[in-house]
């Protein structure tokens, strides 16, 4: 019998953000520090087919309908294709998709299509070589091309790219990302730069808004907003002169929508966390591997759910930025 994971406001999560791996093999800057961070010890991650019994206790048990596999990056893992092809022979009729930053997408990306992956969405913030180095601490940027195109020729589409713009690094570029992206026919998302680097060095005034982003694409473009409602997505989509290319905003600190959440994380030590910037996490890996019952760990689920706060609380003056950074959460 199916339960939904419900919370005490009304909002029922259906989309699993699962996140495979801490580890990454960028060093964005406002991600990580340089040399990087201490990854969690590997007897720690869940194993494949842990992934998979708390995947399919989600979709089974508790009304999941939407997976997003993420990272850290998630396509360092080894067993992400098998994952994706076991979640996908749990239900046809599953969501399946994965937050990459596109290095390594060349080669996996006909494999995933052929395991059941609907879609890809693709961390980009630059498509300017020497910005990309200073954004990344990477010279990688033709790979990351090259795996978005390997995507949509695979049919993972849309192809969605998600892009932060950086005050003072690439905060002009707006229109040039935007441009890009509809030649290419991926669909662009920015997302306000939120507060979960690992060096807790993020700062409001440092943010670039969504008004500020706004502003600059009506320099060079009319937005109209898109016909259907946001609703649960994060994204606030707008046609672009027009339509049919679209753009959407995030804009997650500004224009918060946490009373239409309907997500829920699991990081890749099996650590349940009811939102993005909670603070409390339930632990279902320690119990599993002490043999809890599928029930058991249902059980736990529901009841982490149950304690989801209404809203994140960023302009709250006693917020307090999540000990995780977003790497070992999971987007």
């Amino acid at each position: 019998m199916q339960r939904p994971l419900a919370d005490a406001y009304g909002r029922v999560a259906t989309d699993l953000r699962v996140s495979l791996t801490d580890r990454c093999n960028l060093r964005c800057s406002y991600c990580m520090p340089a040399e990087g961070l201490d990854w969690l010890p590997l007897p720690e991650v869940l194993t494949d087919d842990e992934v998979v019994r708390l995947i399919t206790i989600g979709v089974e048990r508790l009304g999941i309908r939407r997976i997003r596999f993420t990272g850290g990056e998630p396509l360092i893992r080894r067993g992400l294709v098998d994952i994706v092809r076991r979640t996908r022979a749990l239900d046809d009729d599953l969501e399946l998709s994965v937050t990459t930053n596109g290095l390594g997408l060349e080669r996996l990306a006909p494999s995933l299509a052929a395991a059941g992956l609907d879609r890809v969405n693709l961390s980009l913030d630059t498509v300017d070589p020497g910005r990309f180095r200073t954004i990344t601490r990477r010279d990688r940027l033709d790979d990351v091309l090259r795996g978005a195109k390997a995507a949509h020729e695979a049919g993972l589409t849309p192809v969605k790219v998600n892009a932060v713009l950086l005050r003072g690094v690439n905060d002009d570029e707006a229109c040039d990302l935007l441009a890009w992206a509809i030649a290419h026919e991926y669909e662009l998302r920015f997302i306000e730069q939120m507060p979960l680097d690992a060096q807790h060095d993020w700062h409001r005034d440092q943010m670039v808004t969504a008004e500020e982003i706004f502003e600059r694409l009506d320099q060079e473009f009319t937005l109209t907003p898109a016909r259907e409602p946001r609703g649960s997505a994060p994204a606030e989509l707008f046609l672009v002169d027009g339509g049919p290319a679209t753009v959407g905003v995030i804009a997650s600190v500004t224009r918060p929508f946490c009373g239409d959440c309907d997500r829920v994380r699991l990081t890749a030590d099996g650590q349940v966390r009811n939102c993005l910037f909670a603070r409390e996490e339930s632990d279902l890996r320690s119990a599993m591997r002490a043999g809890a019952s599928d029930d058991d760990l249902a059980d736990r689920w529901v009841t982490a759910m149950a304690s989801k706060r209404p809203g994140h609380g960023i302009d709250d003056p006693s917020f307090l930025q999540p000990d995780r950074p977003m790497s070992a959460i999971g987007g």
